[in-house]
């Protein structure tokens, strides 16, 4: 059996099934995506939606979905499913799927009466195209296939309605037709490997309902276009390929492409090679370079995310070629930042803590790639970001006499934790923020290594005083006596227990004893600890609020007040590791196992940007998240090099 296999008991059971979403990306920002059983529960399913640079270069939903209809003697059964207005289901077409599995590629078997077809999809890599190949594989008399396009021409944070606006007619093309309901917009082209009938007949299906923007306390009802609908032959043993992009295909081809890409696609056999499936999902290739994704369905490349998720991404998974090229846009990106000016590709690059984490970045491509090439290939980049820290030409950060980095997050969110209610921080993190200043204690000491191995000895020099500052006041600061402090600003020291003092723990070098790192350790998997990851609040404080449910106001309250962020996971195993060693692999092998029934419950083979702090922790959030895949690879990793030790 497939490691991704759902069968009919799940798929006729909407209450399971339409909880379990999928997502297939082209690499270059593109991506398909709806249910198991193909109903859209969101404003950003669709069968097609790219990025329209000629817009605003965000996400655009061109096709919505692609109804069949399965025709024998004249008898019609729609393979389609849709909810409308009222939890409404029309047609009911998960009533004949029998199996749904995502082994190499999605795959859907129908069986309708005596018919039997499947259905397999994915999109073509660095094009905005998406193929379907449907193949009869039992029939008993003559069967036609009818396909009727659900198409929106609108943003992925709006709803289609209908109106008199929208261009109805279409212009044939070679084995199909193109549209384009607005001005603005790229044509759509639908096409076949061969030439159907098309049956043009504009009619608005109104009243469509996303259940998910409905829970999110979002509007969520929807009209949406069909223009017409294809009809074709189809033969026992046959495949049609149906392809829709926003440029004309050569039919004729179609196959080709489809086994070209087939044979690059990379099994999802178990844990790892779901995540390495996900991971590459995440890459984004454009003229303007190349980057990753925080996530999907609705965010761009940042700064943060994209620096914390880059090691597991790519270098985890064997690709460090990818680093390299990813790298070579930030480092130019950054040096617009040294320059004053802002980055049009690389989203908050002026983060207090982004330059920090891109050194950590760094440092893992030195660990697997060799620490001379590293430093031949980064090591004047790092000594530049110190300077500019050093310097006090960072935005957004101010290095203070005591060796430690200051930030003003009262009016604007400065950490991770940056969820903001009318404008304003909900968790208004500002001073000396723990994680920061961990991460910049381990620059530092990493800058005096290249200082000393590059024999730039004055720099060394200086390098080695702030070492030494920064790690006497961190422990001044943070240190309690049992753990460290969330953020310090003059006499308040918030005490609350968070993930964030981990990376103390985890990171290179850590400016705490062995002791002091022990208790930090007990502390986070006293009170914050899940199957699922770290919780971002103790339960133990007045604050905690597990649950990411409700309107956006109280999601927002909630974002980071307790629910948990796998994301940390790949810290504190690296910590328990640290300290542990051989002993602690069966624990994090454990927590691994946790991670690893999520494959399968919400968009299946990744795995969602953050989970409730309380059990069943239910996952919510973007349904696939850079760092949380990014971050369970490397932990996967950890455990693999040590095993192999």
């Amino acid at each position: 059996m497939n490691y991704l296999n759902f069968d009919k008991t799940v798929l006729s059971n909407l209450e399971k099934s339409l909880t379990k979403e999928m997502i297939h990306t082209n690499r270059s920002g593109a991506y398909n995506s709806t249910t198991i059983v193909d109903c859209n529960t969101r404003k950003y399913h669709g069968q097609l939606v790219i990025p329209i640079p000629e817009i605003d270069g965000g996400n655009y939903v061109l096709l919505s979905s692609l109804d069949e209809t399965i025709i024998q003697h004249t008898a019609e059964f729609n393979l389609g499913v849709h909810q409308y207005e009222g939890q409404k289901i029309s047609p009911n077409g998960h009533k004949y799927i029998r199996e749904f599995s995502c082994e190499v590629i999605s795959k859907t078997t129908y069986r309708v009466g005596g018919v039997i077809i499947s259905k397999e999809r994915m999109m073509v890599s660095y094009e905005p195209r998406i193929i379907t190949k449907y193949t009869l594989l039992e029939a008993h008399s003559p069967t036609i296939i009818r396909f009727k396009p659900f198409l929106a021409f609108r943003s992925v944070h709006q709803l289609s309605h209908a109106n008199g606006l929208a261009n109805q007619g279409y212009e044939p093309v070679k084995n199909g037709i193109r549209c384009k309901l607005y001005e603005g917009y790229p044509h759509l082209y639908m096409q076949f490997n061969k030439q159907p009938e098309y049956h043009h007949n504009p009619y608005w299906y109104k009243g469509l309902e996303y259940e998910k923007e409905q829970e999110r306390g979002y509007d969520y009802i929807e009209d949406l276009l069909v223009p017409g609908y294809f009809e074709m032959s189809i033969k026992k043993g046959e495949s049609i390929y149906f392809t829709a992009g926003i440029s004309e295909a050569s039919t004729r081809t179609l196959k080709t492409i489809w086994d070209r890409e087939l044979a690059e696609r990379i099994p999802r056999t178990d844990m790892f090679n779901c995540l390495n499936n996900a991971a590459q999902q995440f890459y984004r290739k454009s003229a303007e370079g190349e980057g990753l994704l925080a996530g999907y369905p609705w965010f761009g490349v940042q700064a943060r995310a994209q620096f914390i998720s880059l090691p597991g991404a790519t270098l985890c998974i064997g690709h460090p070629a990818r680093f390299e090229r990813i790298m070579h846009t930030s480092m130019r990106e950054t040096d617009k930042l040294f320059k004053g000016q802002k980055s049009d590709f690389i989203e908050e690059l002026d983060a207090p803590d982004a330059l920090l984490w891109c050194i950590w970045a760094l440092q893992q491509y030195g660990q697997f790639e060799g620490r001379e090439k590293m430093l031949a290939k980064y090591g004047n980049f790092i000594l530049d970001i110190l300077k500019f820290i050093s310097e006090q030409k960072h935005p957004n950060l101010y290095l203070h006499n005591n060796g430690l980095l200051f930030v003003n997050g009262r009016e604007h969110p400065m950490t991770w934790m940056n969820a903001v209610e009318d404008g304003a921080p909900i968790t208004p993190r500002t001073g000396y923020v723990v994680e920061i200043n961990a991460l910049w204690y381990n620059a530092l000491c990493l800058g005096k290594e290249i200082a000393d191995e590059k024999g730039l000895k004055t720099l060394a020099s200086t390098f080695e005083k702030q070492v030494a500052t920064t790690a006497d006041s961190f422990i001044q600061t943070f240190w309690n006596g049992l753990y460290l402090y969330d953020y310090v600003h003059g006499t308040e020291r918030n005490q609350e227990v968070r993930p964030n003092m981990i990376f103390a723990v985890s990171l290179p070098f850590s400016p705490l004893d062995k002791y002091q790192q022990k208790s930090v350790l007990d502390m986070c998997t006293r009170e914050l600890l899940t199957t699922k990851g770290l919780r971002s609040l103790s339960p133990e404080s007045g604050n905690y609020r597990p649950n990411y449910v409700g309107g956006m106001k109280e999601r927002n309250r909630n974002y980071h007040n307790g629910p948990v962020w796998p994301w940390t996971t790949g810290a504190y195993a690296e910590a328990y590791l640290k300290i542990h060693k051989m002993s602690g692999i069966s624990f994090i092998d454990r927590l691994m196992i946790g991670m690893e029934a999520e494959m399968k419950k919400l968009c299946i083979g990744t795995l969602s940007e953050l989970f409730d702090g309380n059990p069943p922790y239910k996952g919510h959030g973007a349904m696939s998240y850079a760092p949380t895949v990014a971050e369970i690879l490397r932990t996967l990793t950890l455990l693999k090099n040590i095993e192999n030790k």
